[in-house]
């Protein structure tokens, strides 16, 4: 297939290119970082790139948390009008295969249980809980201690800051595009990617990333809250290889099909920081109990569907994973 992958020469854009390549496809990459031009919001920029384009895998974004809402049009025009710009594009060219680069954010928090109320949804956590340095949320119906565990695709979505929000109304407009034109869209709800390519010391960045740069500075990372916080850190060679997957395997027409992608091991901010110190040989991270508004506490997911339905299966373990990042850039 000849594949256009926009982003396709950012972090994670670049390693899809890679592994479409591998597997005997042709990559066309649409991202500004090779040309100014190539803006997805461009209707006839982007019209141009799709001639002759069999599939899309959609991975042009603007990444991070978001500074409250001030940045909120920002976020808008470069997720959520590009992702408009290129559905119509593709609706016009015939182009009806896409592989939209989802995140786990969509869920706001992980899944809970409480002992008395089964599962329950903690709203986002108060700003003086915070600072008082209590990072757990309670149970919203008794208060009672919440007990985390591994959220599936059918999770209501509760998107908690603005680049959450994107992220959601990109899975919304592919929807509307498959009901539409009878495509097939998948979404693959990425976890925390790390590995060669990431980004650094920029706002976009990724936590792993933030702290091989302390590290390499002579300095120990920096781990906020009490560093107990669980994520799935996934190789990005793993989530490359879930776009290609995913691409190859198709989905049914006219709808949009969502796979949680992570490495299906939980680890905390903290084991991140103390494996990528030992991987360096030190200094020890520093756990600081700063917190960052709009942060959830726990997200990790279930990506068993992913690797029942298409055969998927992350490659790269954690430990192996922090020892080539913190060699290989």
């Amino acid at each position: 297939m000849r594949v256009l992958v926009t982003g396709g020469a950012g972090f994670i854009g670049s390693h899809v290119v890679d592994a479409l390549r591998a597997r005997g496809h042709e990559p066309v990459v649409y991202d500004v970082r090779d040309d100014p031009g190539a803006d997805v919001r461009d209707p006839a920029a982007v019209a141009r790139a799709l001639a002759g384009v069999d599939a899309v895998c959609h991975q042009a974004a603007m990444v991070g948390l978001g500074d409250g809402v001030a940045d909120a049009a920002e976020y808008v025009s470069h997720n959520d009008l590009g992702t408009a710009v290129l559905l119509s594009a593709m609706a016009g060219a015939g182009v009806r295969r896409l592989v939209l680069a989802g995140s786990m954010v969509v869920y706001g928090e992980g899944r809970y249980e409480c002992p008395a109320h089964g599962v329950v949804r903690p709203g986002p956590r108060a700003e003086a809980a915070l600072a008082a340095g209590r990072f757990e949320p309670d149970c919203p119906a008794c208060g009672a201690e919440l007990t985390p565990g591994l959220v599936a695709e059918d999770a209501p979505a509760d998107p908690r800051n603005v680049y959450a929000t994107t992220k959601l109304a990109q899975e919304h407009l592919s929807a509307a595009w498959a009901r539409c034109t009878g495509g097939t869209a998948v979404s693959l709800r990425y976890h925390n990617v790390y590995g060669p390519r990431m980004p650094r010391d920029t706002p976009y960045a990724g936590v792993a990333s933030f702290f091989r740069s302390a590290l390499e500075r002579g300095e120990p990372p920096r781990v906020f809250e009490d560093g107990r916080q669980r994520r799935d850190f996934v190789h990005v060679r793993d989530v490359a290889a879930a776009n290609v997957t995913a691409l190859e395997a198709g989905a049914a027409p006219g709808t949009l099909t969502a796979y949680n992608t992570g490495s299906g091991e939980p680890h905390t901010v903290g084991d991140l920081a103390r494996a990528l110190a030992t991987a360096h040989g030190g200094p020890e991270p520093l756990v600081t109990g700063e917190y960052r508004l709009g942060d959830v506490r726990h997200i990790t997911a279930d990506s068993s569907r992913l690797r029942t339905e298409l055969g998927w299966k992350p490659e790269v373990g954690f430990t192996e994973g922090m020892r080539e990042f913190t060699r290989v850039r």
